[in-house]
C-alpha cells in the first residue's frame, strides 16, 4: 500500500476522497483482523486522519 501525502490528498476532489476513505476503512478492518500486521494498521490510520483533516480545512 502506497502512502498518500497531504499534497496528493489536497489535489483530490470530494468524491475521490470519499471513495479512498471508504477503501481505507475496509482495508483497516481487514488488517486489524491480522494482529501481526500492526504497522500496516498504523499507516492506514494515518492516511485516514490526513483525509479527514483535509476535509475540515475546506
Amino acid at each position: 500500500m502506497a502512502t498518500l501525502k497531504f499534497k496528493e490528498i489536497e489535489k483530490m476532489n470530494k468524491e475521490e476522497k470519499e471513495k479512498k476513505l471508504k477503501e481505507l476503512k475496509m482495508e483497516l478492518v481487514k488488517s486489524q483482523s491480522n494482529a501481526s500486521k500492526s504497522i500496516k494498521t498504523k499507516e492506514i490510520k494515518k492516511i485516514i486522519a490526513r483525509i479527514l483533516s483535509s476535509n475540515k480545512n475546506k
